[in-house]
C-alpha cells in the first residue's frame, strides 16, 4: 500500500490521520532538514503529551540547548572507548545465559534486557532497577502509541513517568553523567529528566526492535544466516539492512509552520506531516529490488531509519554497536541457531515496530 502512495501520489493526505503522509524518501528528506519549515513544536506531539518538552520535541535553540548536554556520551570515539567491551560482555552474559535451554524467544531474552542494560550503563542509572525501566518503558510507549492513534494520555503513562521523574531526579547527584549535565546549569532537573526519557525509552524500543528485526532476517534467511556465521565481518551488513526494511521508528510527525507546496500536494499551515520512515527506506527509485534483504546492498546507507537533519538520532553508535554485539554473541554462542517451528511473531507497533516474538533453536550442551 505504501509503494501505492509513493508511486501515484507520495504526499497523500489521510482523513484517519487529519493530516499528509509522505512515502517518498526525498521527500521525507527535504521535510526533515527544514526545521524552519516543518517543526517538531507542537502541542500535538505525542511524545511531548506523554513525558514533556525535550529535545525530540524543541526547534532552533531550545532544541540546542536541551540537546548539547547530552551529546559527548553518544559520540563515536565515545561510544567505542566506553560502551564497546562493556556491550559485548553483557550480550555474551545474556547469551551465556540462554544457551543451555536449546530454544528462547530472542526478543525477551536478549534483545529487551540488553538495550535496556546498555542505556541504563551510558545514563549512568545504575541505582535504577532494569526491571523498573522495563516496566515504565513499556508503559511510556504505549502511551506514545495511544497518542498517536488519537487518544488522550492513559493513566499508565502518566503514572509511569511521574515514578520515572522521581527515580532520575534522586539519580542526579550519583550520576556522573546527570550531575555533569545538571551543573552546566541550562537544564532543570524537569528538563533533565524529559530528556532521559527520550533517550532511554527511544534508545530501549528502537535498539530492542532493531535487535529482534536482524534476528528474524537471519532466522528468515538461513543461507544468509550461514553466511554471516562463516563470514563475521558481514554482521554490521546485516544490521543496517534489517534497519532498511524494518526501521525501529516506522514514522516521525512534523507540523507545518506555513503553507507551502511539497511534492506536488498544498500543504497549509498548522497540518501534520508524517513522514514514514519505512516507506522512504523502500523506495524503488533509491533501492533496487526495495522489498528483498540483500546484505550486500552497495547503497544501504541512504536509509532514513535514524532521520536527517538537526533531529538526526543522538543514538546512531549506541544502537548499531547493540546489535552488532548481539549477533556476534549469538554467533558465538548458539551452536546451530535456526528458527523455531513456533515461528517469528507479526511485526506490530504504530509507531515503534517489531516483531512480537522471534523463536530460536541450537544446540545446547
Amino acid at each position: 500500500m505504501l509503494a501505492r502512495l509513493r508511486e501515484s501520489e507520495p504526499v497523500s493526505w489521510i482523513p484517519a490521520l487529519d493530516g499528509w503522509l509522505v512515502t517518498s524518501r526525498d521527500l521525507c528528506v527535504e521535510v526533515l532538514r527544514d526545521p524552519d519549515t516543518f517543526t517538531v513544536d507542537d502541542p500535538r506531539f505525542s511524545t511531548q503529551q506523554v513525558v514533556g518538552p525535550s529535545m525530540l520535541s524543541l526547534d532552533g535553540a531550545e532544541h540546542r540547548r536541551h540537546r548539547a548536554p547530552f551529546t559527548d556520551p553518544f559520540r563515536s570515539e565515545a561510544v567505542r572507548t566506553r560502551l564497546s567491551d562493556w556491550t559485548h560482555r553483557r550480550a555474551e552474559d545474556l547469551v551465556g545465559e540462554i544457551a543451555p535451554l536449546g530454544r528462547s524467544d530472542l526478543r525477551a531474552t536478549l534483545a529487551a534486557p540488553l538495550s535496556a542494560e546498555v542505556m541504563s550503563f551510558v545514563l549512568d542509572l545504575e541505582g535504577v532497577a532494569v526491571a523498573d525501566l522495563l516496566a515504565w518503558y513499556d508503559a511510556i510507549v504505549a502511551s506514545v502509541d495511544a497518542v498517536t492513534e488519537g487518544s488522550i494520555v492513559p493513566e499508565m503513562g502518566r503514572e509511569a513517568f511521574r515514578d520515572l521523574h522521581d527515580a532520575v531526579a534522586s539519580s542526579v547527584p550519583h550520576s556522573s553523567l546527570l550531575s555533569s549535565v545538571h551543573a552546566k546549569g541550562t537544564l532543570s532537573i524537569d528538563e533533565i529528566v524529559s530528556n532521559v526519557a527520550v533517550l532511554l525509552f527511544g534508545g530501549i524500543v528502537t535498539s530492542e526492535g532493531t535487535i529482534a528485526t536482524v534476528f528474524q532476517q537471519l532466522l528468515n534467511h538461513p543461507e544468509v544466516l550461514q553466511q554471516v556465521f562463516a563470514d563475521r565481518s558481514l554482521v554490521g551488513n546485516v544490521v543496517e539492512e534489517s534497519m532498511r526494511l524494518e526501521p525501529g521508528a516506522a514514522v516521525v510527525d512534523r507540523y507545518s509552520r506555513e503553507s507551502v507546496i511539497l511534492g506536488s500536494a498544498q500543504i497549509e499551515s498548522g497540518d501534520l506531516v508524517r513522514l514514514s520512515l519505512g516507506a522512504a527506506n523502500r523506495d524503488a527509485s533509491v533501492f533496487t529490488d526495495p522489498d528483498r534483504f540483500d546484505i550486500h546492498r552497495d547503497n544501504v546507507q541512504k536509509h532514513l531509519t535514524f532521520a536527517r537533519g538537526p533531529h538526526a538520532c543522538i543514538g546512531i553508535h549506541v544502537a548499531r554497536l547493540q546489535a552488532k554485539a548481539a549477533v556476534d554473541a549469538a554467533l558465538s554462542g548458539l551452536g546451530n541457531l535456526r528458527l523455531d517451528p513456533a515461528g517469528i511473531g507479526p511485526t506490530q507497533g504504530l509507531i515503534f515496530r517489531a516483531p512480537a516474538r522471534v523463536e530460536a533453536l541450537w544446540d545446547s550442551w
